[in-house]
């Protein structure tokens, strides 16, 4: 009997799909379909329009949409009988999501999910939105009447949709990235410019609310500060970094940051929280760590990798994707605390201290009276207004942290997307790389080991790269996106471990990549592969959003590899790259921000930097840590040591066989721009090169 009350009263087609995001509709009352060529089918043979929802398993207002509109049987009886109606996980289907969403912009000059797109049987798009609500609200249609009125006009009016359907497509068939310019510093300093116009000095970031992390930028513009000198846009990074890290838009118990924040102050976010916003954003303060010597940017990310080890890994190495907004049909609630709940926790002195330190009030800054906790002074300020030790202060918030993390732990946990998408898990491979490098953790980097073992032991199928892995299972053709993000971690896991095997496998996947994804006739990469799906148009990523566009990664990726290996096709197919945007590049550099952090490469001085020498050996290590304590962007390096491995780099990186040991002591080689200087071995005498460096 229980088991027949427990039965669902809807089960669709969604149901035996592998994506957390398409599993969540499996019980709607609507008769959805997976993106499949029998959707297609059965819209041609029933003569029937079709209704497209794209969105992702972590979207706050897919699920508002889902259950106002899905789940409302009214609602799903009109979708029934007049469309095929078909659901799509973006982080599923890139290139399906990517161009529909060209749609939404070019029909609204706005984009976001969930995404409502009514189709022709043929895919051509022809009326397009994101959010619906069930009936008119917030000056938008009503979802139910939106519906009644296209299937009247498809009854009635079929030719005019048709002819908007083709119009569109051949709009969106017309890519158009400018005339061809000269690249120059310029581009980057007209965007440094850009930034600069639009920095809120109070708060930090760009623009108003809502306000995004924006990882690219940061990047961009300590690369920028760095070449130019300029210290008032490092200023606006480390204003923007701090303003961030003491917000509520971050973790302050368990590490890592939310999405976005609502609000100008960096104070109520948007509670998702995004394993690509924990790479790119641990990348940002790892490179402010090197540039400052700040050591509050090395702690936020310690917490940020803390977050990723404990709560978003998997048990054979891989990154699960992203953790949910809502909890218990609440957003944020997890996260947010009163008074009452504090002062049981803790000590009367500690908790009076805790509350006013994280801004917990009984008035609250977020709903029902709670609070987001978010630092209101410094330890310092605060040590003085309370006439105690700043150490003791200190001592008694990592105290109170810890008790409430702890009670914290015992509430209903937001949902967890545990698909391990390839390309995050390569920018998160890439960051714990760099990061364990950086500030000579062990233990992030053979993190970043195991998912990369993850990532090509589980999602590289009869040799071609896979876009995810869920339910056992590796799912869907990787896209630019993948190839080009792995690739990056590759790189960086080699620059921390100096295992050949990494950046063998770089090279491996670089080919591919320039093979799969290349256009004959022009620079720049399709999203999708040769070998994928052909859809209504086949498109070249060129946004660098929340998370950076294929062809900037590939550029940066490719131009490294170049370097590294003196392979000039590789340096040939990043320069395309940068060739084919560079009308983008003079016309609207702010929106190719990592594209820019390519071209500062390009444009150089770029160094070499080989060390003769064994890796575990003291002097070799001294030499290593002397570069990974400053921030050299356009520098690559490599290990020379005898033996086997010596062998293995030398397969791939041939003119590194005369590049030895002198003396039988660590030996450093540096070049820039094709010109080499004396090798030295001497640690004073590499420290005076890499100062050098560091100055240009």
């Amino acid at each position: 009997m229980a088991d027949i009350l427990q039965k669902p009263k809807y089960i669709n087609r969604l149901s035996k799909e592998t994506s957390p995001y398409l599993l969540q509709h499996a019980h709607n009352p609507v008769d959805w379909y997976p993106w499949s060529k029998e959707a297609f089918e059965a819209a041609k043979k029933q003569d029937k329009p079709i209704f497209l929802s794209i969105g992702y398993s972590t979207c706050h207002w897919c699920h508002v949409m889902a259950h106002e509109s899905f789940e409302n049987e009214e609602i799903a009886k009109i979708m029934n009988q007049y469309f095929i109606s078909i659901k799509v996980d973006r982080e599923q289907r890139p290139d399906v999501d990517s161009v529909y969403m060209k749609a939404v912009q070019a029909m609204t000059g706005s984009g976001g999910w969930p995404l409502s797109a009514f189709l022709t049987p043929d895919g051509k798009p022809f009326y397009c939105g994101t959010y619906f609500p069930p009936e008119d609200r917030f000056g938008r249609p009503g979802f139910k009447q939106l519906l009644l009125t296209i299937a009247d006009a498809w009854e009635k009016n079929r030719p005019s949709l048709l002819r908007s359907a083709d119009n569109l497509t051949n709009i969106l068939a017309k890519t158009d990235t400018g005339l061809k310019q000269e690249l120059s510093e310029d581009m980057i300093k007209n965007a440094a410019d850009r930034f600069s116009r639009i920095f809120d000095p109070k708060y930090g970031g760009f623009g108003t609310a809502p306000k995004f992390p924006q990882a690219s930028i940061l990047s961009m513009l300590i690369g920028y500060s760095k070449r130019s000198g300029d210290e008032k846009i490092l200023s606006k990074v480390t204003v923007t970094l701090d303003g961030m890290a003491k917000g509520g838009i971050y973790d302050h118990l368990g590490g890592g940051f939310h999405r976005y924040s609502t609000d100008a102050k960096w104070l109520v976010p948007h509670f998702e929280k995004m394993l690509y916003d924990q790479a790119l954003i641990s990348k940002s303060y790892l490179q402010a760590y090197q540039v400052t010597g700040n050591t509050e940017y090395k702690r936020i990310v310690k917490e940020i990798f803390e977050y990723l080890l404990r709560d978003m890994t998997d048990s054979k190495g891989g990154f699960y994707s992203a953790e949910d907004a809502d909890s218990e049909g609440e957003e944020g609630v997890f996260y947010v605390w009163d008074p009452d709940e504090i002062e049981k926790l803790l000590s009367k002195e500690q908790a009076k201290i805790f509350k006013k330190y994280y801004g917990v009030t009984k008035r609250g800054n977020f709903e029902h009276g709670k609070s987001i906790l978010h630092v209101t002074k410094s330890i310092k300020e605060f040590a003085k207004e309370f006439n105690t030790d700043a150490q003791q202060v200190s001592k008694l918030l990592s105290q109170g942290r810890q008790k409430l993390f702890e009670a914290r732990s015992k509430r209903v946990r937001p949902g967890r997307d545990e698909k391990i998408i390839t390309a995050w898990n390569g920018l998160m491979i890439s960051s714990l790389s760099y990061g364990g490098a950086v500030m000579g953790e062990e233990k992030y980097i053979r993190a970043a080991e195991r998912a990369a073992e993850f990532v090509l032991n589980k999602l590289l199928v009869n040799g071609r790269l896979m876009r995810f892995y869920g339910n056992g299972k590796a799912i869907d053709k990787a896209v630019l996106n993948d190839y080009a993000f792995l690739i990056t971690g590759l790189l960086d896991l080699y620059e921390a471990t100096f295992d050949a095997k990494w950046l063998s496998k770089a090279k491996e996947l670089s080919d591919q990549m320039i093979d799969l994804f290349g256009d004959e006739n022009k620079g720049a990469f399709f999203l999708a592969g040769k070998d994928a799906e052909r859809l209504i148009l086949r498109n070249k990523p060129d946004y660098d959003g929340a998370l950076p566009a294929g062809n900037s990664a590939a550029a940066l990726s490719l131009l490294r590899l170049g370097q590294m290996t003196m392979e000039t096709k590789y340096t040939k197919a990043g320069e395309g790259i940068l060739r084919e945007f560079s009308g983008r590049l003079k016309q609207i550099p702010s929106s190719l921000t990592h594209m820019l952090t390519a071209l500062d490469f390009w444009l150089g001085p770029r160094q070499e930097i080989v060390i003769a020498g064994k890796f575990e050996s003291k002097e070799t290590k001294q030499m290593l840590r002397l570069i990974y304590d400053k921030f050299l962007p356009n520098t690559v390096v490599l290990l020379h040591e005898e033996g086997k491995s010596g062998q293995e780099i030398e397969s791939i990186v041939p003119f590194i066989k005369g590049q030895n040991m002198i003396d039988d002591r660590a030996t450093a080689y540096v070049c820039e721009n094709f010109v080499c200087n004396r090798p030295v071995n001497k640690l004073k005498d590499f420290e005076r090169i890499l100062a050098d460096i560091y100055k240009k």
